[in-house]
């Protein structure tokens, strides 16, 4: 049987009527659902470290910011929007002291909850309200009437209220726009890491990354296999995102169909979907999420490395230029981004 999917008429904002919702940290999301909070009418404040370069930012934006305790101390629904791997530091430091029962804790993923990172207190909510999409494009989404589909999931249902503040706050942030599955957060997490490590992030580079060298390494010139290998894939996924693979297929010319359906399983093939099993029993069985935690507590030092390693791929020079012929995509300085609870 096809999940539920609750849409606008399935969700008010009465839920968060009369409430204090705090956001801590203002990255990605963080800034997102604040933003799109306070333009459906919801009380928004924002808690954030003091000597955060981001409360000059979230001041200008029209939001009231204090340190994060005293955020929490006055909010009764509060959004934890850091890294996962910070989580623990800041729940312990100033969001645990001042829970007290009725509030409601959310996130935006389920790391820190399913791999049990923190620990909640029995009389407080758990819920997430998680956006299949990143924060910037939940953002301009919501400013343009539209919504970025969302999973809630609930972990702790103290005062019987958490689904409902759950599609609250997805109604507030457009989620119900675009349409909302409910789930847990183990599925959540599981699939999440799952989907960046093996497709959508890692899957994705790795393969883009092999194809530019075997064609640069074969004598074709940098620019064409930045082209054919990284430059049209975004071409092919909109198209798949609309209709799907087979919706897709009917959009390429034959020569590309049956390339597509004869090649393709030949590269990704058995022993990739063998090696997909193995990086998700990693994932369930939590071996992914100690080695993570383990690399940030002794200094980031081999995630540091294999970053800047991959910014040093030939890939990166070529594209940096033909990008610069191309004024109306949007550029992006890396080195200038902020961490998401700077």
């Amino acid at each position: 049987m096809p999940a539920k999917i609750y849409t606008e008429k399935d969700a008010s904002l009465a839920p968060l009527k009369g409430k204090t919702c705090a956001v801590i940290g203002f990255g990605s999301q963080g800034h997102a659902h604040a933003l799109n909070l306070k333009e459906s009418g919801v009380n928004v404040i924002i808690g954030l470290y003091p000597g955060s370069k981001s409360r000059k930012v979230a001041e200008e934006k029209g939001l009231k910011v204090y340190d994060t305790a005293e955020a929490v101390k006055k909010a009764d629904v509060i959004f934890v929007a850091v890294p996962d791997t910070k989580i623990p530091d800041v729940f312990n430091k100033d969001i645990k002291p001042n829970l007290v029962k009725g509030k409601t804790l959310l996130f935006s993923h389920g790391f820190a909850i399913h791999f049990k990172t923190i620990t909640v207190p029995a009389d407080i909510n758990v819920i997430m309200v998680a956006p299949k999409g990143p924060g910037h494009i939940v953002r301009r989404q919501y400013t343009e009437g539209k919504g970025v589909p969302a999973l809630i999931a609930i972990y702790q249902n103290a005062d019987k209220q958490a689904k409902k503040i759950a599609l609250a706050w997805a109604h507030g942030i457009g989620g119900t726009r675009g349409g909302v599955l409910e789930t847990t957060f183990k599925e959540e997490t599981e699939t999440d890491l799952f989907g960046e490590q093996t497709v959508l992030c890692g899957g994705a580079s790795a393969l883009v990354q092999a194809g530019f060298e075997v064609l640069v390494e074969a004598g074709y010139s940098p620019e064409m296999a930045y082209f054919e290998c990284l430059h049209e894939l975004k071409l092919i996924v909109d198209l798949m995102n609309e209709a799907g693979i087979a919706g897709m297929r009917f959009s390429i010319s034959e020569t590309a169909k049956w390339g597509d359906v004869k090649v393709g399983p030949k590269i990704i093939d058995k022993s990739v979907k063998k090696r997909m099993k193995e990086a998700l029993k990693d994932i369930q069985s939590g071996k992914f999420a100690k080695e993570w935690v383990r690399e940030t507590k002794t200094g980031y030092k081999k995630f540091n490395k294999l970053l800047k390693d991959g910014e040093k791929h030939p890939i990166e020079k070529t594209g940096a230029r033909l990008r610069s012929l191309m004024p109306w995509i949007k550029k992006r300085d890396i080195k200038g981004q902020q961490a998401s609870y700077s």
